[in-house]
């Protein structure tokens, strides 16, 4: 299987991480100024700000915890922008759209809505005081739209992001998972047994004859014949267990905190399974199984290679089996 690239190399993963340069770069010149003029007061607050920016940034950076980060980094930046509005005066009031602006790349949408409207209440008060009726009124008018457009642009982004998603991790004709998206839950399971010791296993299936299948009946009726089969093994798995197609007519279950013991229980009912259901109506069709447990300091590729071993040992077996990785 070929390595997906890391949160690390994504721009879901960068864009926090540069926000966070961005900010710290775009205000540490003023905090140099203001400490150089002895505007003591706001030269601290904006070096707190930069401080908190590099802090974030570095978080990111070692941990990879984007969620986390990217709420504190949203928080800094309108806070930021509020108090230096409220200390400084009108003047900092354009700090307050470019905050606006990283809430919507950094939050979901409605958590970004609800943070800016928290920020232009905020403002209003002073805005009054400051302001007169006409200025205060086009810029809580020119923070609105700014608003609209950023949250729709954010909607429309995020369904975007999860239509690619889908696409990207789901096998079109069965609708189970494929490649990406094991490779991506085997990397979490291995992760989860690193820290817990909690076991998982992978079960290995392979219609049996399936080229014959095809030559007989047609691919149409091949492609019935892998969607009842990925229906009958969704319908058999516990809802933490995952289905995934990884070949023309190899499947791979990822049996979530349980030992091989449990797993190949389910391969024989899965057998079972497949070989009752009148799929064909002039031949039965079966399936060969291989289990495999996860072992320690195993690599993804490594255990899905234990389990296709297996599945072989099956084969030669005589098919219609199931056998246990060594």
């Amino acid at each position: 299987m070929a390595r997906e690239p890391s949160a690390r190399h994504t721009l879901a993963g960068y864009l926090p991480l540069i926000l966070s340069a961005a900010g710290a770069l775009g205000v540490a010149p003023f905090a140099v100024m203001r400490w150089m003029t002895g505007d003591w007061l706001i030269a601290t607050i904006d070096s707190v700000i930069v401080t908190g920016f590099v802090f974030l940034g570095t978080y990111i950076y070692h941990t990879r915890r984007i969620r986390l980060a990217s709420i504190a980094i949203a928080i800094l930046c309108v806070g930021g922008a509020l108090v230096t509005f409220y200390v400084r005066g009108p003047q900092q009031i354009y700090w307050t759209y470019p905050a606006l602006m990283a809430s919507f790349y950094l939050l979901k949408p409605r958590e970004a809505i609800a943070l800016t409207l928290s920020m232009t209440a905020v403002l209003v008060p002073e805005l009054i005081q400051t302001f007169n009726a006409f200025e205060a009124t086009t810029v809580i008018i020119s923070i609105l739209v700014t608003t609209s457009f950023a949250f729709a642009f954010s909607v429309v982004n995020s369904r975007q992001h999860d239509e690619l998603l889908h696409l990207a991790t789901k096998d079109p004709l069965t609708g189970t998972g494929n490649r990406r998206a094991l490779l991506a839950k085997l990397t979490e399971v291995i992760a989860s047994f690193d820290r817990s010791n909690s076991p998982s296993s992978l079960v290995l299936l392979d219609i049996d004859h399936f080229k014959e299948v095809n030559d007989e009946h047609g691919h149409t009726i091949g492609d019935q014949i892998l969607q009842k089969i990925a229906q009958i093994v969704e319908l058999r798995i516990r809802l933490n267990d995952t289905l995934y197609r990884i070949g023309g007519e190899e499947f791979v279950v990822v049996v979530d905190g349980q030992g091989i013991e449990r797993a190949s229980k389910l391969a024989e009912q899965l057998r079972t399974l497949i070989e009752a259901n009148e799929l064909l109506p002039d031949r039965i069709v079966t399936i060969s199984l291989g289990v495999a447990e996860l072992r320690a300091n195993e690599s993804p590729e490594g255990w899905v290679h234990r389990a296709d071993q297996a599945l072989y040992r099956a084969k030669r077996a005589g098919r219609n089996t199931y056998r246990l990785a060594s």
